[in-house]
């Protein structure tokens, strides 16, 4: 395992990355101080307070950042204007600042936090000793971020002396997106960051890492690891991996799924343990598989006008549910006509949760001005992208007969020629044997 020292220069090298990406400029952000109110008891919900508030970010105190301005702005109370120092730059991301006379902004919440020892196994070695160090004794803030267009989610812990609204950011944890999609049996990466404050006494005493998985209300472990011991803790996730090595030396807390499956899809939380502080960021992977499309019968049987035809369409191994379907007739000369969506199935789930759904279409050709045929296409629309697949149809005996037609007609005309010629030299011919045969007996 790599030393502090070799840790804090790793570390340097991914801020002035992180800065080079996103820019030197750190923003103003706009945010809610939310709190609860004090004075509720008993089994009641806790009501909350909920003020405008403000961060000025600089990555350190004798930098050019967000300088406080000389006059409150409106609507502000001076007690929610916050300077704050965040020499992980994360910040300071260009995600962060909301473009002017834009009406999307960031979004911003800041909330009193109490540090205390955590529960869960793998943490709880950080807090063995059980002694609380005067570092604690400061007021405490923990804020959570994320950046437009979900280009960014973050949650900063923060230190201020007693008193005073210049806050010092002592623990992060970010990730580039908040929400990432993945086609199946790929692998995927969910990014997940931390930083530490060097300087505090508390980046000395190790920490710890846990991903958890949620989904419609059930949760389980995904993988956990105590950096201080050394030690992955018991799961029965598969396929779930962490970079040991980059998580030491870069903070690089990423999971890696191997094979991207259906029962992935969910929210998962990467959360990062120092001694008495704990921040997370939430991150949401959707598996987007496309529908493969079948159609049948194919090609369709020559028909008449008038004639009624029966049409299917079967979309399967797709994910998630969402599926519309409609029907096209392409003409020759290239112009499409709405068939309408046609009847719909229910769905079917397959034993690796992609799902199939098939649509029957009933052509009726003497609704429908289809003139001598064209292509029958299936339209499947999913969130994975639109396929299509078509049949060929054949009208024949429509008014006004093409070349195609007349030749057809003159090949069925010259064949019924033939069979009858056929049949009459047949018939002469059995008639002249019957002759000979009499006349030989004659004689």
């Amino acid at each position: 395992m790599a030393g502090s020292s070799t840790l804090f220069t790793l570390v340097l090298l991914a801020v002035n990355y992180i800065l080079q990406v996103y820019g030197t400029s750190c923003p103003i952000v706009e945010c809610w101080f939310v709190q609860e109110k004090p004075g509720r008891g008993g089994g009641f919900p806790a009501a909350m307070n909920q003020d405008k508030s403000l961060m000025y970010v600089r990555v350190s105190p004798d930098s050019t950042g967000a300088e406080s301005p000389h006059k409150t702005p409106a609507g502000v109370d001076p007690t929610r204007i916050y300077r704050v120092t965040d020499p992980s730059g994360s910040l300071c991301s260009s995600s962060l600042h909301s473009p002017e006379g834009s009406v999307k902004k960031p979004q911003c919440e800041i909330n009193p936090f109490l540090p205390q020892p955590s529960t869960v196994n793998w943490a709880a070695p950080l807090t063995r000793s059980g002694q609380s160090p005067i570092y604690l004794e400061a007021d405490w803030f923990s804020a959570s971020l994320k950046g437009l267009d979900d280009q960014l989610v973050l949650s900063s812990v923060m230190r201020a002396a007693k008193t005073t609204n210049d806050l010092n950011v002592i623990l992060s944890v970010f990730s580039s997106s908040a929400l990432v999609r993945s086609r199946l049996g790929v692998p995927v990466v969910l990014n997940c960051w931390f930083w530490k404050e060097s300087s505090s006494p508390l980046s000395e005493l190790g920490f710890a890492v846990e991903w958890r998985y949620q989904f419609r209300g059930a949760g389980r472990l995904v993988v956990a690891y105590d950096a201080k011991t050394d030690r992955l803790a018991e799961s029965s996730e598969e396929g779930a991996e962490l970079d040991i090595s980059a998580l030491h030396q870069t903070g690089n807390a990423s999971l890696l799924l191997e094979e991207a499956q259906v029962r992935h899809t969910g929210t998962y939380i990467c959360t990062i343990y120092l001694p008495y502080l704990l921040a997370q960021v939430a991150i949401d992977l959707e598996i987007v598989e496309p529908p493969s499309l079948s159609i049948s019968p194919s090609p369709l049987p020559i028909s008449f006008p008038g004639q009624t035809l029966t049409v299917q369409c079967e979309a399967s191994g797709f994910s998630p549910l969402s599926l519309e379907f409609r029907w096209e007739f392409v003409g020759a000369d290239g112009t499409v006509q709405s068939l309408g969506t046609g009847g719909m199935s229910g769905h079917r789930q397959a034993s690796d949760g992609t799902f199939s759904q098939s649509s029957r279409l009933t052509l009726d050709l003497g609704k429908f001005d289809l003139g001598r045929g064209g292509e029958v296409t299936c339209v499947a629309v999913h969130p994975g992208g639109t396929r299509r697949t078509s049949t060929t149809l054949n009208i024949i005996g429509v008014s006004g007969p093409t070349i195609e037609d007349s030749m057809a007609m003159v090949a069925v005309a010259l064949g019924l020629y033939g069979l009858i010629k056929l049949c009459s030299w047949m018939f002469s011919r059995s008639g002249s044997v019957a002759t000979d045969s009499k006349e030989k007996k004659e004689k």
